[in-house]
């Protein structure tokens, strides 16, 4: 049988050290180099400086191993990186919290 993203999950697999440490590696990029984010109902939208690609690529790397059910697209041109997360249909409830992460260090500044 064939697992697709819809058999996952709705969980973060990191401990609950891994997490703390991760929010804080997420929230040092956020103040770093994000520059813009949008919100789409279950779609976020975060843009961030040209020379953050490869910490953003990183970022990448890590969530799709603990959060395997959302889904990462990158798009890049001289000037920004985009990175697009959307999250399934059926993490509608927690979509608020996990997109929260992205975007709480930059709340009082975007």
């Amino acid at each position: 049988m064939t697992q697709t993203n819809d058999d996952l999950p709705i969980a973060c697999t990191l401990a609950p050290g891994e997490f703390q440490d991760r929010l804080a590696w997420v929230s040092d990029l956020t103040r770093d180099a994000l520059r813009r984010y949008q919100r789409h109902d279950l779609t976020l939208v975060l843009t961030y400086a040209a020379d953050a690609a490869e910490r953003v690529r990183e970022l990448v790397r890590r969530e799709q191993t603990c959060c395997v059910f959302l889904t990462f697209d990158l798009e890049q041109d001289p000037h920004e990186i985009r990175l697009t997360i959307t999250a399934p249909e059926r993490a509608r409830l927690a979509a608020d919290l996990l997109f929260e992460q992205f975007v709480a260090a930059a709340t009082s500044t975007t």
